[in-house]
C-alpha cells in the first residue's frame, strides 16, 4: 500500500511531546523521514526510537527555536543530511506569562511572544531555501483560537498567536509561486500531558471537548498531502467554538 508521504522529509518543532510527537509519528507512518526539533534531547530520542521502529529515519536535533544561532545550526545539519525538506510543522509554543497585563513580568511576556511567534519566523527563514530547493512543500503553523480573539489575561499568548496567524497569511502570499502552501491549524484544547482530561468539558468553553493529541493528526495529514494548487493562507480549526 502506497504511503502518502513516502520519500518526504518533514521537520517538526516541539516534536518531543504532545501534538508535535503525535504529528511526527503519524507522518512517519505515512512514510516520511522526520527531523525532530526541540530543546530536550531525551524526549526527542524516545520519539525517534518509536519512529525508527515504524521504519523511517528520525534525525534528532536538540534546538532552542527562539535562539537564531541554534536554529541556523539545525538548518545546516538538515542540509548536510538531507539537502532539502518537504514539510515543516511550526508546532513549538506554549503559555509562559498568563498574569493580567499590569501584573505581568516584561521578560516573561516577551519570551511568550518570542516562543509563539518569533520562533516560527526563525525556523521558517532558515529552512525555506531547502523547501524551495525541493520544488515546493507545505508549512503548517500551529495556531490557537486565542490568536483570533481578544480576552483578559494571557495577553502575550493572544499577541503571539495573532502574530503567527498574520505571519501565516503574509508568508503564503510570498511563497505560493514556489509551490509552497502555508496554512494554520487550530487544535482547540488538547490534553497534551494529562490523558485523564480527554473527553472532558473545557472549563471556560462548555461546547469544547478536550481532545487527545492524536485528534489533531487527521487535519495535519490533510494539509500535508494537499496538491500544490490546494488551499493557502487559511486557518483550519477543529475547535468546537467560534474563533
Amino acid at each position: 500500500m502506497l504511503r502518502q508521504l513516502e520519500g518526504k522529509i518533514a521537520v517538526v518543532t516541539g516534536g518531543g511531546q504532545g501534538i508535535g510527537k503525535a504529528i511526527a509519528i503519524a507522518f512517519a507512518r505515512e512514510g516520511a523521514d522526520i527531523c525532530l526539533v526541540a530543546r530536550t534531547r531525551e524526549r526527542l530520542e524516545e520519539v525517534a526510537s518509536e519512529i525508527q521502529s515504524i521504519g523511517p529515519n528520525a534525525l534528532v536535533i536538540p534546538t532552542d527555536v527562539t535562539v537564531n544561532a541554534q536554529v541556523q545550526g539545525m538548518a545546516d545539519r538538515i542540509k548536510e543530511i538531507y539537502g532539502k525538506i518537504d514539510l515543516l510543522v511550526n508546532n513549538a509554543g506554549g503559555v509562559i506569562e498568563s498574569n493580567p497585563f499590569l501584573n505581568s513580568d516584561p521578560e516573561r511576556w516577551i519570551k511568550d511572544v518570542t516562543t509563539n511567534l518569533i520562533s516560527a519566523y526563525l525556523v521558517t527563514h532558515a529552512l525555506l531555501p531547502l523547501m524551495i530547493q525541493a520544488g515546493g512543500g507545505h508549512i503548517i503553523n500551529m495556531g490557537s483560537g486565542m490568536g483570533h480573539t481578544s480576552g483578559p489575561k494571557n495577553s502575550a499568548y493572544h499577541v503571539g498567536k495573532a502574530g503567527q496567524w498574520m505571519f501565516t497569511r503574509c508568508l503564503a502570499e510570498e511563497v505560493w509561486e514556489h509551490g509552497i502552501n502555508v496554512n494554520e491549524l487550530v487544535p482547540g484544547p488538547v490534553a497534551s500531558r494529562d490523558s485523564s482530561r480527554v473527553g472532558s468539558t473545557h472549563v471556560t468553553n462548555p461546547s469544547e471537548r478536550v481532545k487527545a493529541t492524536e485528534d489533531v493528526v487527521p487535519v495535519a495529514l490533510f494539509l500535508a498531502t494537499q496538491p500544490s494548487h490546494g488551499p493557502i493562507a487559511q486557518s483550519f480549526s477543529i475547535a468546537r467554538r467560534p474563533i
